[in-house]
This record gives C-alpha cells, sequence and structure tokens, in this order.
C-alpha cells in the first residue's frame, strides 16, 4: 500500500510503500470493539466499597416485638430490605474487571482501526516532526501549515524530544504519543491522527 508523505507545510512531496497487512486489513468491527472495550477495563481500578449488612454503624437490637405489633417482622436496622441498610451483594475494593485479550488478536485490532483511518482519509504521514524551540505558537503554526486547522488530533512520534513535549502540552486539541505507546482508544477517540515517517516504519516493527 502506497501512503502520501507532507512535509511542515503541508505539501505532498513523496509516498512510501506501507504494509498491507497493517494498513491495509478489512474492517472488522467486532473485534475493534472487543479491543476497546477490554483495554478500558484493564485500566479500571476497583475503588468503588459498599457496605454489606455486617458493617452498617446501626444498633443490632430487635426493633420491635417478633408478634403482637401487626408490623412484618424484622430482626435488625442494618437489614438490606430497610432504608440504610447493607448492600446485599456489596461492590469490593479487590474487584477484578481485567479482560484478557490475545496478543494476536489486540495486534490484529490496532491493524483494522489504521486501515480504516486510512480508508477514511483521517490519517496523515508526515516525514518529520521538529522544532528549533520549545514554543507552543511554533508548532501550532506548523499544524495549521499542515491543514489541521481545527478539531482534535493525535500526533505518533517515533521519539518524543523536550521540544515536542513542551510545545505541545498546554494544547488541549492535540494529544502526542510515541509509536510504542498507541492504543486503540486514543485511535479511535480522534477524529484525525498524524503520524511521522519514522514512526510508521516503528509501528510496522511492533505490530507487523
Amino acid at each position: 500500500m502506497e501512503l502520501k508523505v507532507i512535509d511542515g507545510k503541508g505539501v505532498v512531496g513523496s509516498s512510501i510503500s506501507a504494509s498491507d497487512e497493517l494498513f491495509g486489513r478489512e474492517y472488522n468491527e467486532p473485534l475493534i470493539h472487543q479491543v476497546v472495550i477490554a483495554y478500558q477495563a484493564n485500566a479500571r481500578f476497583g475503588n468503588s466499597k459498599q457496605k454489606d449488612r455486617s458493617e452498617i454503624s446501626k444498633s443490632t437490637r430487635k426493633p420491635w416485638a417478633q408478634k403482637g405489633t401487626g408490623r412484618a417482622r424484622a430482626g435488625m436496622a442494618s437489614s438490606p430490605l430497610w432504608r440504610g441498610g447493607g448492600n446485599i451483594f456489596p461492590n469490593t475494593s479487590n474487584e477484578n474487571f481485567t479482560q484478557k485479550v490475545n496478543r494476536k488478536m489486540y495486534r490484529a485490532g490496532l491493524a483494522s482501526i489504521f486501515s480504516q483511518l486510512v480508508r477514511e482519509d483521517r490519517l496523515t504521514v508526515v516525514d518529520k516532526l521538529t522544532l528549533a524551540a520549545p514554543k507552543t505558537k511554533l508548532f501550532a503554526q506548523m499544524m495549521v501549515d499542515m491543514g489541521f486547522n481545527s478539531g482534535r488530533v493525535l500526533v505518533i512520534v517515533s521519539d518524543l524530544d523536550d521540544n515536542l513535549y513542551l510545545s505541545t502540552r498546554n494544547l488541549a486539541n492535540v494529544f502526542v504519543l510515541e509509536a510504542h505507546q498507541v492504543d486503540p482508544v486514543s485511535l479511535v477517540r480522534f477524529p484525525k491522527t498524524l503520524v511521522t515517517l519514522d514512526a510508521v516504519r516503528k509501528i510496522e516493527e511492533v505490530l507487523g
């Protein structure tokens, strides 16, 4: 597959031969959905904690007599049937949300996403991203020159240097990742993706 390459001014200079296995794969929506959901689930922490009836701070005295009152039987105020009582099946702090996805499936899911980005013209390859100084204004102007005037952009580079990091950290609509940090959620979430030429080769090396 041939991918067009632009320079820092947005001018198409040449094209590169990219892996068909990575950028020319058929769209597999069920696989992409499974990979995205699993990635989000594996990032969850079990920090939700509820109390069962043994942890509720209420008196254990029987509220009223078993018989003769005309009301339903009641043993204690911490019963899950009562307002303010404990939960029958409470969430615990050690709950495990992880989902297992095979390495082959994960790589195939990422390749399917990359291929769809190419088909929808949402992926742009740039020869290099270099800044002379760590200035947000310089990078913002470079994005405008390349045609990214509005909207959110995911930038994928081979190695993130200090100038690029310091120039992009204050831009709310720009998110920078190194090639080995690419994840399915970021690829799906951003409308446009900008990838450097070196990052394409590294992604092919990792996912190929």
